[in-house]
């Protein structure tokens, strides 16, 4: 018996290629293969339930028979087709993916690229497919025995349907994006505030309440200082950044206590003033610099970026001054010499944060401390005031204040403060006064010079009735031009340390008078030089602060810094 050359399974396969060369091997199983089992525009999934459901853009034909798992009947379109619409209403197409669809009407061997508008030309067409390299197929009759398989069989079918089942599926996946976007924001906000309120119960920092400490005098709302409203630095970041707090890294010493510079891990350099135990000034000071200072914002004052507040530790925590005080260029020989131009750009830049203290903040503020020491440079030697632990808070129609706490560095305090206890912002005019004539001099307003003056001012007031004042100009300020505007300069400060404060001018005249905005200026009139003795009753104490100052002064009654 002769064995036949092929077996009859692959000649079966051979034959169904034949007839069917895309899907004769990608055919279904179980109960798809019954002959409509879904009816017309009917799509069978054996892995469904139930396994039948209607093509996108039909409804079931008859919903009862339908629902009772009868499917025979089939599906209709929802929307009938408009073929020969306008090119705006035109019928479009839905893409069915991983589906079989048996038999065809029409093959086309064209380009693939034309069988949409080649199927839309033609109304009898429902569907068409791509077929490769061989062109494409066309079916014209209703669409049954269609059957959906798993991903990597059957192919890819294009059903035609009215243009508005396109508008409804272009609006459901707008609908899709927006829900999807919509949970995205909702999710990332819900996120952020979750994340804010752990950091918020892990960062919870420390309220201190002023109650007593804090001059009364201040207006309502800063009676409590929130410090959880202020950046707070761990002890032991402070300590690694200064190295231990070491002596190589100490800037200086105030009232307050010692100041070091430091750098933090992010590479930001900083300065960290530390209270001393030992120190005269205490909470109240510091209270009042986190209060003030956190409050103002200019380019001519300190700013503050935090403090620390830990293990009977004070501190507070400034940005770097890389040209360290104003002081310690213009006393110290050895240092750097200030040109005048620096020198100038200084009595300005000064000037300008005083308008601001004074009339530009929100808050008008007396400094009380005005001094060299407390002028710090930066890397283009542009003045910043600091130290506001002295600092008051004047209200809206006020001009003057009176306080039985005199504090402050002698030689810098005007007379009504020194012996009466008033300050105004004529108080900080006349340290500025001070400050003029210490920059132009180089000298300090130290006690008793060999022509029986009493401090500096009084040593200039007699050159200055002498016509004489050029003798005293800083000797490393060189050029007739600069040698004109020191002696202005000179004449400013004497205007500014006058006895009476209605006679001494605000700071924004003397930026005036400073720009040559007021040609003229008046003649100055004796400063105020001797120390009256002061009358204390039994209700009244002035309150002695000692001095850490370079100023090595001591008086009875009052002693400044």
């Amino acid at each position: 018996m002769t064995r036949p050359l092929f077996p009859n399974s692959l000649l079966l396969a051979a034959v169904l290629w034949c007839f069917f060369p895309r899907f004769s091997t990608a055919q279904g199983s179980g109960p798809c293969q019954i002959s409509d089992k879904c009816g017309q525009f009917g799509v069978c999934d054996s892995r469904d339930s139930p396994i039948c459901s209607c093509l996108p853009g039909f409804l079931p034909l008859i919903n009862e028979q339908w629902n009772s798992g009868n499917w025979s009947g089939g599906c209709s379109r929802r929307r009938p087709l408009h073929c020969n619409a306008t090119a705006r209403e035109k019928d479009g197409f839905l893409k069915l993916q991983i589906v079989m669809l048996y038999g065809y009407s029409e093959r086309w061997s064209g380009p693939q690229s034309q069988c949409e508008t080649r199927c839309l030309n033609n109304c009898s067409c429902l569907a068409y497919a791509s077929d490769g390299a061989d062109g494409c197929r066309f079916w014209t009759g209703p669409l049954t025995n269609i059957q959906k398989f798993p991903s990597g069989s059957g192919s890819i079918i294009f059903v035609r349907v009215s243009n508005s089942e396109l508008d409804v599926k272009k609006l459901s996946n707008k609908i899709v994006v927006a829900l999807a976007v919509v949970a995205f924001v909702v999710v990332s906000v819900g996120a952020f505030l979750c994340w804010r309120l752990i950091a918020k119960h892990r960062g919870k920092k420390e309220t201190i309440e002023l109650g007593n400490v804090v001059d009364q005098s201040l207006p309502d709302g800063l009676n409590q200082a929130n410090i959880d409203e202020l950046p707070l630095f761990t002890l032991a970041m402070l300590t690694t950044a200064t190295s231990g707090f070491s002596e190589a890294n100490k800037l200086g010493k105030g009232g307050f206590g010692p100041v070091y510079k430091g750098e933090l891990g992010d590479g930001r350099e900083i300065a960290v003033k530390r209270l001393s135990q030992a120190s005269t000034q205490g909470m109240q000071e510091f209270i009042n610099e986190v209060v003030l200072i956190s409050k103002l914002q200019h380019k001519n004052l300190v700013r503050l970026l935090g403090c620390c507040v830990e293990s009977k530790e004070t501190m507070l925590v400034y940005e770097c001054m890389p040209n360290k005080s104003l002081d310690y260029h213009l006393f110290d020989s050895s240092q750097e010499i200030l040109d005048w131009t620096k020198r100038y750009k200084i009595i300005e830049g000064v000037c300008r944060g005083l308008v601001y203290l004074h009339r530009d903040s929100r808050l008008k503020i007396i400094h009380r401390d005005l001094k060299p020491s407390n002028i710090l440079l930066d890397n283009d030697w542009n003045p910043k005031i600091s130290d506001f632990g002295m600092a008051r808070i004047f209200g809206a129609k006020q001009d003057h204040m009176s306080t039985v706490r005199v504090v402050g560095t002698y030689g810098y305090m005007a007379p009504e403060y020194a012996m009466e206890g008033r300050f105004s912002e004529k108080s900080d005019v006349y340290s500025l006064g001070v400050l003029m004539v210490e920059i132009a001099t180089g000298r300090r307003n130290k006690t008793w010079y060999q022509d029986g003056s009493s401090n500096l001012l009084g040593h200039v007031w007699k050159l200055w009735n002498e016509d004489n004042v050029g003798a005293v100009i800083d000797r490393r300020i060189t050029g007739s031009k600069e040698r004109v505007e020191v002696m202005r300069c000179i004449h400013i400060g004497l205007l500014c340390v006058e006895a009476s404060p209605s006679d001494r001018p605000s700071v924004s005249a003397v930026l005036s008078m400073l720009r040559s905005e007021v040609v003229e200026l008046p003649d100055p009139k004796q400063p105020a030089l001797s120390v009256r003795p002061i009358h204390l009753d039994s209700a009244q104490e002035i309150q002695v602060c000692s001095s850490s100052s370079a100023n090595n002064v001591s008086l009875t009654i009052v002693d400044g810094r």
